[in-house]
């Protein structure tokens, strides 16, 4: 089995670099993520891509179509659930997050600038919003008017490490502080 960890501060900032190098590993189980929001009065649940780790500002960032229905919901009710699982840590994160949505400025333009000679690039200018009913698929393309920004501020982390020789659980506060809980 590998060594635990046992310091709160450590899982706390170990936490944040898995975060980090999810960013940039296509393969980190952390990459591609589950956001929950709320859709009236249920919740609504989508796979999101991680872009962006910042652990000093303690924010996140993906990105979206402005025209998706998750948009909206943010817009209406700023706050979320993500949910990270990595099988090779036997570690889940529920990251409890503020959202802020951005359409315009320098934050959307200068990731439009990098993300547009990319292949992914390709997933934001569909010429109608997603979840349109379409006769048949059709790859059309649009402009770079429906990118969208969404920065993930975290107000709360829950760990819990399943592990063979006892399971743990512990909660960070949106300053670091750690508290153990029964898992």
């Amino acid at each position: 089995m590998n060594s635990r960890i046992e310091s709160l501060a450590l899982i706390h900032q170990s936490c944040w670099q898995e975060l980090t190098q999810a960013t940039g590993d296509r393969h980190h189980a952390w990459r591609v993520m589950g956001l929950a929001t709320v859709d009236g009065d249920g919740a609504d649940l989508r796979s999101i891509v991680l872009r962006e780790a910042a652990a000093a500002e303690r924010s996140l960032v993906f990105y979206t179509d402005a025209r998706s229905p998750k948009v909206s919901q943010m817009q209406a009710r700023p706050t979320g659930t993500l949910l990270a699982w990595s099988p090779s840590l036997g570690w889940q994160l529920r990251l409890k997050v503020t959202l802020a949505v951005e359409t315009q400025g320098l934050a959307v333009a200068s990731r439009w600038a990098r993300l547009k000679v990319t292949p992914a690039a390709q997933d934001y200018l569909s010429p109608l919003p997603p979840g349109t009913p379409v006769d048949r698929f059709e790859p059309e393309r649009a402009s770079r008017d429906h990118f969208a920004v969404i920065t993930a501020k975290v107000r709360a982390i829950d760990w819990l490490e399943l592990h063979a020789d006892g399971h743990r659980r512990a909660r960070f506060d949106e300053h670091g502080q750690g508290q153990w809980l029964s898992p």
